[in-house]
């Protein structure tokens, strides 16, 4: 059985990066995609940003030149750089491979 994990998360000042990586346990067959969502405390969870099988990247509106979504090539992972963070940014951020989905690490920005 696949498993995923998140890690990188913590506290950062605002202005700070974090950097957060995806790993899966086992192969997951074909190509997919990988998704990094997040929700904060009261409110829906959303999604951040999608790396697809061939690399393009999408984000959502509130993070778009600040996060950069990233994968690795040989190994199933993916990574969230998140630069110029913003308390608004608070959130445990959930990671998704194909339709894997990891319990989230948190991300918490205050200074």
């Amino acid at each position: 059985q696949v498993q995923v994990v998140e890690s990188g998360g913590g506290l950062v000042q605002p202005g700070g990066s974090l950097r957060l990586s995806c790993a899966a346990s086992g192969s997951i067959l074909g190509a997919y995609n990988g998704h990094w969502y997040r929700q904060a405390p009261g409110k829906e969870r959303e999604l951040v940003a999608t790396i697809t099988a061939g690399g393009g990247a999408f984000y959502a509106d509130g993070v778009r030149g600040r996060f950069a979504v990233s994968r690795d090539s040989a190994k199933p992972m993916i990574h969230l750089q998140m630069n110029d963070l913003k308390p608004e940014d608070t959130a445990v951020y959930y990671c998704v491979l194909a339709h894997y989905w990891g319990r989230g690490t948190q991300v918490n920005v205050s200074s």
